[in-house]
């Protein structure tokens, strides 16, 4: 009766951790999507045309590279946050977001937003923008952040074959961005050194994250995010590199510009896609733990490119988005990679369920 018992209990156990697989996996998705949108809105508009266009408004090279990312990263999340919040007050649960906001696992939500937000989400727009789509497979360097921080400080399970499977999903990864390069430059590396920092700030998010929405409900804990993430961007990481760049007028001129041109309605698209992307990726991390949840997450190094080239290359017409075989070829290898994490056999799904 009791081995019974314990094998009910490791079957309770291994559909928990499937599921959280599968909101990472659809997380990534999402990262991809909502990437897409976002690298097409700061391309079209008063962004396309009068700040990253030949007029550049009279906006300095600092401008342009740091303070547009943080605008880009405010708007995107602020309008995250707004979906995150029609999404609480459908299911009722408008109350508890303000409740969990006085608690001790809202706080550590609110820390995770400021790393999350102003620093990581900040870089990578502006990594993004230095360096195309080649970037993401280098922030999906979070994945290994994650895993390593969430052994070490959350005890959480890490071993030969899981690091087998990490190290085969970067190899993936680094491919995916390598091929895309066909001239290193300057501007190159230093978006590579950006993504970098975008990827240990993220990997710090999805290890705490993870673990602090085993205590609150992920709804809550992306609103949260989003909401405190959108809100500093705007009034503090923006106004502060104005004010470094030596325009403290700047700020309220490239909100006005953002919030009241028709390129808003691709931030639109983009802050939907956001808020199921860092959700899924907060309630896969706490049902499967966090190596496993940001490795499958970290799929979104093939689907952020994918997704480019789909929207932005061929949906727009813009050159230069297309993928090569060897980055086809490298994305299955990271589905080999996430299998090897997970101890996932897809032959499990044809054999005969017991009773």
């Amino acid at each position: 009766m009791e081995n019974r018992a314990l094998a009910v209990k490791l079957k309770i156990d291994a559909g928990f951790k499937r599921r959280g697989i599968t909101f990472a996996i659809f997380s990534g998705i999402f990262y991809g999507l909502y990437t897409a949108f976002l690298t097409l809105g700061m391309s079209k508009g008063i962004w396309g045309n009068d700040w990253y266009g030949a007029n550049m408004s009279g906006l300095s090279a600092f401008a342009i590279t740091y303070c547009l990312a943080a605008l880009g990263s405010a708007v995107n999340d602020t309008m995250s946050g707004i979906w995150s919040l029609i999404n609480v007050s459908i299911k009722g649960e408008l109350g508890d977001f303000f409740r969990t906001l006085k608690t001790k696992p809202g706080l550590v939500m609110i820390v995770c937003a400021l790393i999350g937000g102003p620093l990581a989400s900040t870089a990578y727009v502006a990594a993004l923008q230095m360096g195309g789509s080649i970037i993401v497979p280098i922030c999906a360097l979070n994945a290994s952040f994650g895993a390593i921080i969430g052994h070490f400080v959350f005890k959480q399970e890490i071993n030969k074959r899981m690091v087998c499977g990490i190290l085969l999903c970067l190899v993936a990864a680094g491919v995916i961005g390598g091929t895309s390069f066909s001239d290193v430059g300057p501007t190159a590396l230093m978006a590579c050194g950006i993504a970098l920092f975008c990827a240990l700030g993220w990997g710090i998010e999805g290890a705490v994250a993870g673990f602090g929405t085993t205590l609150i409900d992920y709804n809550i804990g992306i609103t949260i995010r989003q909401c405190v993430s959108g809100l500093s961007n705007m009034l503090i990481m923006l106004p502060l590199l104005c004010m470094i760049d030596g325009s403290a007028g700047l700020a309220p001129r490239l909100l006005s510009g953002a919030w009241s041109d028709w390129s808003i309605i691709f931030f639109v698209i983009s802050g939907f896609c956001a808020m199921p992307a860092y959700s899924f990726w907060y309630k896969g991390n706490s049902m499967c733990g966090a190596a496993l949840g940001m490795v499958c997450n970290g799929a979104y190094s093939f689907w952020g490119p994918f997704f480019c080239m789909i929207i932005v290359g061929v949906f727009d017409g813009q050159p230069g988005w297309m993928l090569t075989p060897v980055q086809w070829a490298a994305a299955i290898v990271m589905i080999c990679g996430i299998a090897l994490v997970g101890n996932l056999n897809p032959l499990h799904a044809f054999r005969k369920k017991e009773a």
